[in-house]
């Protein structure tokens, strides 16, 4: 098996606890709301949405149905939130799964930095093209982009 990993910095003028609470806490209701064309829910399937739970997401007109998300880490007082997709049509045939690990701190200008690795882990000795992680870094600054404008348009929302 072999992994591949990126990292990528985002900012936005969000307060951590704000970002934490409407990207990682409230999710599951959160995003299919704001992305409805892509997202179709977010299910909690197993646990309480802490560590070890499992989360199952449904799509609209994407290339794929579903995933399924484990919860590795979850600490809403220090703003760090990892988990992987561990099943589903996103991971093909070539990759076993995919980790993320996420940390929010608060910038100096008042705001928040979202600092995020990616991490691709392949079956056997396949490779990841640079094409794919393109796309999930896309899809992941969009999601990121489309909270931080919902929280800015609703400042008295998380």
């Amino acid at each position: 098996m072999g992994a591949t990993s990126f990292t990528q910095e985002l900012t936005c003028p969000i307060a951590p606890a704000r970002i934490v609470k409407a990207l990682i806490v409230e999710s599951n209701t959160l995003i299919p709301k704001l992305l409805p064309q892509f997202i179709k829910s977010v299910d909690l399937v197993q646990g309480d949405g802490g560590a070890g739970s499992i989360e199952q997401v449904k799509f609209h007109r994407s290339q794929y149905k579903t995933v399924r998300h484990k919860v590795e880490t979850l600490d809403k007082d220090n703003f760090t939130y990892s988990y992987s997709i561990i099943e589903g049509d996103a991971l093909g045939t070539t990759l076993e799964k995919i980790s993320y690990e996420m940390k929010i701190s608060a910038s100096p200008e008042g705001g928040s930095v979202c600092k995020s690795t990616s991490k691709y882990f392949t079956i056997g000795e396949a490779d990841i093209t640079e094409e794919k992680i393109k796309a999930g870094k896309e899809k992941a600054s969009a999601m990121f982009k489309a909270i931080e404008a919902y929280l800015l348009a609703n400042p008295d929302a998380y």
